[in-house]
């Protein structure tokens, strides 16, 4: 069990942990194939640009009907978010969100986030206790009633949501492949 001087972090890393135990169960089944199927008419995926990088389906104001995610756009948005958390999070200037590719199949995918998962929890026990108490600078620009403790409650929040849908769409493409 990890303890962190500050009883939040303790409490929000337990929280993490959980969520990263049940997302690690899907990682370990991903196939590329999963990572691209389109489970509706009208998705959002990742897809191939003329350089070999992936970019994300996006539209600033969200558009009607809503896009179903293919997993691999899930991924890449799970990448996208935490990786500028993680800049906040380490007093970094945070990267836009066109900065944030997407690797390009599901191996390279989990390792990704693996490797955010690591970082995340470096971040986590280093945590100067002081910092839980600023204003958070992500996902909520600037509104002191949120703070850096906050923050890591969104991520773990963020997380699971994701995880349960990636999840979902997983034991859908199962069944229907």
């Amino acid at each position: 069990m990890t303890t962190h001087p500050d009883a939040r972090v303790t409490l929000l890393r337990h929280q993490f942990d959980l969520t990263w135990a049940l997302f690690d169960y899907h990682l370990d089944r991903l196939t590329s194939d999963d990572v691209l199927w389109e489970p509706a008419p009208v998705t959002w995926t990742v897809r191939p640009t003329a350089d070999g990088t992936w970019l994300p389906d996006w539209a600033d104001t969200e558009p009607d009907p809503v896009p179903v995610p293919t997993i691999g756009w899930l991924t890449w948005h799970i990448g996208w978010w935490w990786s500028t958390a993680q800049d906040h999070l380490q007093g970094r200037p945070p990267r836009a969100r066109t900065d944030i590719t997407w690797p390009g199949d599901a191996p390279a995918a989990v390792a990704w986030l693996r490797n955010l998962r690591t970082d995340w929890l470096t971040a986590l026990d280093h945590l100067d206790p002081a910092t839980l108490d600023a204003t958070a600078p992500f996902p909520w620009p600037a509104d002191p009633r949120y703070t850096v403790a906050d923050m890591i409650g969104w991520v773990n929040a963020e997380l699971m949501k994701n995880v349960a849908e990636i999840g979902q769409l997983r034991l859908l493409r199962a069944q229907h492949g």
